[in-house]
C-alpha cells in the first residue's frame, strides 16, 4: 500500500546552499545505484527540499536505500492529494488494518511550509478519524502520543502528503565521493574493514592496499583481504574497488637480516606507510587510513605510533584510535566483515618473539639506514598488482 520511499538525510541539510546542492546530487546518484545493484525496481529518484524520493512500490526499495551512507532513515509511503480529508480517510483505512483490539495508536504529523493546518490539526484530525473507524469494527481505541504500538504518520507538504507507518533507520554519515579517495591499509583482519568502512560512512572513497608478506604469510592471507575489499564493494555500489596487492616479503627479510630484530614490526608499518604513500600520489588520493587502535598490539603503543611516522610528513587517518576490541568487533558484526575477517590463516612469521614496545622517535630512522629503504619501496611498488573487483 505505497508507492514512494521517503529518504531522509541528517548533517546535509546544515551545509550551506552550494555544497548542500552538490552532496544531495551524489546522494541520489548512490541512491540509484545501489537500488540497481540490490535489484531493486524503481521509476524515479528526484529531490525536494529536505527530502529525497524514490519513485517505488518494491518491498525493498526502503530497507535498500537506508545503507546508502548519508541516509538516516527511510520509509515506505503511500502519496496523496495534500487534503487533511483525504490524509484522515486514508489513516482511518489505516488504522483499520494494522490495530488490534487492546492495542495503543498515535499520529505523527508534520506540515512543511507555512500555509494550510497545522501539524498539530492534522494530527487531532487524522486521530478522529482513526478513533471513529475503529470504534465503527467494534475496537476500543487507545491513544497514546508518546510510545503507542501503533504510529502513523502524516508529512504534509505543499502539494502532496505522505503517509507512512514504518521508519527504516539508515546507516547515517555523508555520501559516499564527498570527501575524495583515500588509501587504506588493508589486512583483511577485524580492524582494517572497519576502519575502511567507517571512513567510507564519513563521504571517503578507499583504494585498499594489500602488503603480501609471503614468504612469511599463505595465500589464505591474500584470499581473506580480497573478500574484505568485495565486501566493502557492496558499500560503495556507484564505483567498482580496486585493491593494490604489493609484494612485501622481502623488505622483511631484509629487516631481519640487517636490523634489530625487535624492530621488525615498526620497520614493517614504516615501509607499509610509504610504499601507501607511493600509490597514493599515483591515484591523486588525499590520505592513509589504518587499523590502529591505541595500545591494541605492540606496533600500536603510543611510543611506537610516533616512532612509525616520525619523519614521514604522510597524512595518516587512525578511525578506531580510540574504540577497544569489542567496539571494533561490534561493528564489524553489524556490517558484515567479522566472518570474513576470522578466515583462519598462517598469520605474519616475521613478528618477532619479543617486539618493541617503547621505542625511541628516532631509533627507527637510524634502523632504516640499513637498508636501502627507498630502494625497497620503489621495487615494491613497481611490482604490485592490482585486482579488479568482480574479475575472476
Amino acid at each position: 500500500m505505497f508507492d514512494v520511499v521517503i529518504v531522509r538525510y541528517g548533517e546535509l541539510a546544515l551545509k550551506s546552499p552550494g555544497v548542500r546542492n552538490l552532496y544531495e546530487r551524489i546522494l541520489v546518484k548512490n541512491l540509484e545505484a545501489m537500488l540497481r545493484q540490490k535489484n531493486v525496481s524503481f521509476s524515479r529518484v528526484h529531490r525536494e527540499w529536505g527530502r529525497i524520493f524514490i519513485t517505488s512500490d518494491d518491498p525493498e526499495a526502503a530497507i535498500a536505500a537506508a545503507d546508502v551512507f548519508g541516509v538516516v532513515s527511510t520509509s515506505a509511503a503511500k502519496i496523496i492529494e495534500a487534503d487533511v480529508d483525504e490524509a484522515a480517510k486514508l489513516c482511518a483505512d489505516i488504522g483499520a488494518d494494522i490495530i488490534n483490539e487492546g492495542e495503543s495508536f498515535g499520529i505523527r504529523a508534520r506540515r512543511v511550509g507555512k500555509e494550510g493546518p497545522s501539524s498539530t490539526d492534522i494530527g487531532r484530525l487524522c486521530g478522529d478519524a482513526v478513533w471513529t473507524r475503529l470504534e465503527s469494527i467494534g475496537r476500543t481505541p487507545k491513544v497514546d502520543l508518546s510510545d503507542p504500538d501503533r504510529a502513523i504518520s502524516v508529512e504534509m507538504r505543499q502539494n502532496k502528503a505522505y503517509v507512512f507507518t514504518d521508519i527504516v533507520k539508515g546507516v547515517g554519515g555523508l555520501p559516499l565521493g564527498s570527501q575524495g579517495t583515500m588509501i587504506v591499509l588493508m589486512s583483511g583482519g577485524i580492524d582494517s574493514p572497519v576502519a575502511a568502512w567507517l571512513m567510507m560512512k564519513r563521504g571517503v572513497k578507499v583504494i585498499p592496499v594489500y602488503a603480501n608478506n609471503i614468504p612469511f604469510s599463505d595465500e589464505r592471507a591474500l584470499e581473506r583481504a580480497i573478500k574484505a575489499t568485495e565486501l566493502l564493494q557492496k558499500w560503495s555500489p556507484a564505483d567498482h574497488m580496486k585493491m593494490y596487492e604489493v609484494p612485501h616479503g622481502k623488505n622483511l627479510d631484509e629487516f631481519m637480516k640487517k636490523c634489530i630484530v625487535k624492530n621488525t614490526c615498526l620497520l614493517c608499518k614504516r615501509t607499509m606507510y610509504r610504499m601507501a604513500y607511493e600509490i597514493m600520489k599515483k591515484e591523486n588520493a588525499d590520505g592513509i587510513i589504518t587499523g590502529s587502535s591505541i595500545g591494541q598490539v605492540a606496533s600500536q603503543t603510543a611510543a611506537n605510533m610516533h616512532a612509525e611516522v616520525y619523519g614521514l610528513g604522510i597524512p595518516l587517518y587512525h578511525p578506531l584510535i580510540g574504540l577497544d576490541k569489542t567496539e571494533i568487533i561490534d561493528i564489524a558484526r553489524r556490517i558484515g566483515s567479522y566472518d570474513i575477517s576470522i578466515m583462519p590463516t598462517s598469520g605474519c612469521g616475521a613478528v618477532p618473539v619479543h617486539p618493541e614496545v617503547k621505542a625511541t622517535f628516532g631509533s627507527i630512522v637510524k634502523e632504516e639506514e640499513k637498508v636501502d629503504i627507498d630502494a625497497l619501496v620503489n621495487e615494491s611498488v613497481s611490482n604490485a598488482k592490482v585486482i579488479h573487483m568482480g574479475d575472476e
